[in-house]
């Protein structure tokens, strides 16, 4: 018992800013992991770098309304406070912040009120206003955090791109990228997989495999675009799935290219309605 109350002692849950800006007073290195809740072991991954890489760490959990173009979607995002701050207890995380929308959006101000058009690709083509959703909220975040390191998967590649262009410059602290955590089926994980079922589940992880098995090949065809073309004509009809995207581009800058080098293979899927993404 003595055991389990000073963990819960040590870790500092902080439901406003009066809080957050006291325990933080006299903090001069933290590091920074944003969540929108529902942790799983990718989550860990960026809690336990942040944790060899920052004195002290702090994971804030918001579930983010404005980056949202679907409001079922947000509905039903999965949420589940305790187990969350059990988990996080356990791996000795020094500040929890968990704020309502009010405490986050204390003002009208916007970083961006639309990305630029050479932005406007991949997820930022199909789900209008997500990402300034996003770019908004790290900004308002990352002001009244004032974190040294922010530490984000690469799942959300294009999401970690943007978040480094747009907010790494201004606040002047590093954006560290971690790398995607997949299960044993090769599935990168997701709070999205929750709402699959478990014949859904299964066809997700054979797409992942499929498209590991195809990007590790891909070197072996002149014409690469069109043979990404034909794959996602493919897929569509074996796993009956509807694909928004199944594109390669360069991972510096995210411009489409024809080329394995410094590429990454990105695609956005439906399936039982829920929508998957994933980089490989």
């Amino acid at each position: 018992m003595f055991y389990l109350l000073t963990q819960i002692i040590q870790m500092k849950i902080l439901y406003n800013n009066n809080d957050l800006n006291e325990a933080l007073n006299n903090v001069s290195k933290i590091g920074f992991v944003p969540t929108m809740g529902s942790l799983h072991k990718g989550h860990v991954s960026l809690i336990k770098k942040a944790k060899r890489e920052s004195g002290k760490i702090i994971v804030s959990i918001f579930v983010n309304r404005t980056q949202f173009n679907n409001k079922e979607d947000f509905i039903k995002y999965p949420r589940n406070n305790a187990k969350d701050l059990s988990l996080l207890e356990k791996f000795k995380v020094n500040y929890v912040y968990i704020p309502k929308k009010e405490q986050v959006f204390t003002s009208s101000k916007k970083l961006i009120k639309t990305l630029k058009t050479k932005d406007k690709i991949l997820c930022a083509k199909y789900r209008k206003g997500h990402f300034e959703g996003v770019l908004n909220v790290m900004d308002r975040l990352t002001d009244l955090i004032k974190p040294n390191k922010i530490f984000m998967g690469e799942k959300d590649f294009q999401q970690l791109f943007l978040v480094k262009k747009y907010i790494e410059k201004k606040y002047k602290c590093k954006i560290i990228s971690c790398k995607t955590i997949r299960n044993k089926n090769k599935l990168a994980l997701s709070s999205r997989n929750l709402r699959l079922s478990r014949k859904s589940l299964k066809k997700a992880e054979e797409i992942s495999k499929d498209l590991i098995f195809f990007k590790n090949n891909l070197n072996r065809f002149k014409d690469v675009k069109e043979k990404i073309m034909i794959k996602k004509n493919q897929m569509s009809k074996l796993y009956n799935i509807k694909i928004e995207y199944l594109e390669l581009r360069n991972k510096k800058d995210l411009k489409i290219i024809n080329k394995i080098k410094n590429s990454k293979l990105f695609i956005a899927y439906y399936l039982d309605k829920i929508r998957l993404i994933d980089n490989f």
